[in-house]
């Protein structure tokens, strides 16, 4: 099995909604996605999908853009990002699913060579940017529920090299000791991805080793994209 990780979709959705107004490395951008899967994944490989996969409203709206993820080889792994308004209750979006697909709300996921934990995340506060009230009390449950995917993932591993995905960066070059990456480091984390940033925001992810945790950015334009491989051994 390998392992490989894109984040940020954001496929239509049953609209048209091009994404090139952001930008022209946008245009025709899952076509170019799909052509680097097709020739690097194989049936026995997964791949990790941190998030904002569609930018549908209803899950009925999100079916044929997860029909068209399940059409790719490989098993894939995914998690809800901020946009994925479409994710209202994990029971339903299982039933939606296309064979070979899984989802994980802050909860994990036994591959043989790995154990994934997934959870959404959300905004870490900074020195220079301190959460209001409302967000505070988002951001602490989302540490509660990352510990929750944490617990089962470690129960799970035995040995095996731990892997979490989140959509919010657990941290930046420029915030890297966080409450998420010590909670990290602390359960032994091998590895995590992650996405949510775009476009300028790009420079501000960190990717690299802190504190014995491997960091990896996938969100697809970060990637150029194409598929991150994540090494589970190194």
């Amino acid at each position: 099995m390998r392992l490989f990780a894109i984040g940020d979709l954001h496929l239509p959705g049953g609209d048209d909604k091009p994404m090139d107004v952001f930008g022209g490395q946008w245009e025709d951008h899952f076509l170019r996605i799909s052509q680097d899967w097709r020739g690097r994944v194989g049936e026995t490989d997964v791949v990790l999908i941190p998030g904002d996969i569609s930018w549908a409203m209803q899950l009925r709206d999100a079916v044929a853009d997860l029909t068209a993820i399940g059409a790719l080889p490989g098993r894939k792994v995914l998690v809800k990002g901020n946009h994925d308004y479409w994710w209202n209750g994990v029971t339903q979006v299982r039933s939606a699913l296309p064979e070979g697909m899984s989802v994980l709300q802050h909860s994990a996921i036994d591959l043989e060579e790995a154990v994934v934990c997934g959870t959404r995340g959300w905004t870490i506060p900074t020195k220079d940017a301190p959460l209001p009230p409302e967000e505070w009390k988002i951001y602490q449950r989302e540490l509660l529920r990352l510990t929750m995917a944490l617990e089962e993932g470690r129960r799970m591993a035995q040995g095996r090299p731990l892997v979490v995905m989140t959509h919010f960066p657990p941290l930046y070059q420029a915030e890297r000791d966080t409450e998420v990456t010590r909670l990290l480091t602390a359960y032994g984390v091998h590895t995590v991805v992650y996405g949510h940033l775009h476009g300028a925001g790009i420079r501000a992810g960190f990717s690299g080793e802190h504190r014995d945790v491997r960091y990896r950015l996938v969100s697809c334009d970060s990637l150029g994209f194409r598929l991150a491989d994540i090494p589970l051994h190194s």
